[in-house]
This record gives C-alpha cells, structure tokens and sequence, in this order.
C-alpha cells in the first residue's frame, strides 16, 4: 500500500554502510516498481539532501551532485510524486496542531510532512520515526522491520 517515504529511508538505502541500506534499498526498489503511487515531500527531499552531505551527521556525507543524483530517479519517476503546500495548507496545520498535546521545537518538521499527508489525503507513511505516532490519522509503517 503506498504511502509517503520519510527522510531516514531515503538516507539508509543510500547510505551502503548502515545495517538498514539492504533493506532500504529493496524497498525503494520494489516501491519504484509496483503499480502504485508513492510520495515524497519537498521538504523530506530538502532533508535528504541536508543530511546526506552533511559532515557531522551522516557518516560518509556524499558531494551534493551524488545526493541530488541519488533522488533524481525517484524525481523523475511516474510512480513518485513530491506533495507540497496548497491553498489550505495553513487551515489544516491548524487542524494537526489542534490534535496534539504539546507541538513545539523539532516536531514542526514532522507536523509540516503530517499537514502535508492530511492535505492531500495520504494516510501512511513509510519511516522509522516514531514521533509520527502522534499523528493519531496516519499509520506508521517500517519498511525495514520484518
């Protein structure tokens, strides 16, 4: 079933020394293949790409041009789609924030990929993160469990 890729999925399956690269990457693989319609945010890309490059947090941070590269089959790819903000994008953040006890400092980053999902009507996405339980709406797959 599809759903939005989260940012560390997208860092694990380019990155071949984490335990979760093989995982990772058959998962995009298999997704990139299937009928179906994935999605990604700009934000989530922008993420991808901050991390990736970046020397103090990811490991072996790759040049600009190798995580750009990294992304653009899943860019071009009929099967994703990057959601970004619509006309109500401010009215459903509302919304989200509304539902949760207490959003403040780094969530916002989850809560802008969760008012993006609830705007566009996408229900499940595929992540490690578990800040995403707060979203009571979307259901929160790990793709790397067995």
């Amino acid at each position: 079933m599809p759903g939005v890729v989260d940012t560390n999925i997208l860092l694990y399956a380019a990155n071949a020394d984490t335990p979760e690269h093989e995982y990772a990457a058959a998962f995009l693989n298999e997704a990139g293949r299937s009928p179906d319609q994935w999605y990604l945010t700009d934000g989530i890309c922008y993420e991808f790409l901050r991390v990736a490059t970046h020397a103090k947090v990811f490991p072996q941070p790759l040049e600009w041009r190798e995580a750009l590269d990294f992304l653009t089959p899943l860019l071009e790819s009929a099967r994703f789609h990057v959601i970004v903000a619509g006309a109500e994008h401010w009215t459903v953040l509302q919304d989200v924030l509304s539902d949760l006890t207490y959003p403040a400092g780094n969530l916002f980053f989850d809560v802008r990929t969760a008012t993006l999902m609830r705007e566009h009507g996408i229900k499940r996405i595929y992540t490690t993160d578990t800040d995403f339980l707060q979203f009571g709406e979307i259901e929160v797959v790990n793709p790397l469990k067995d």
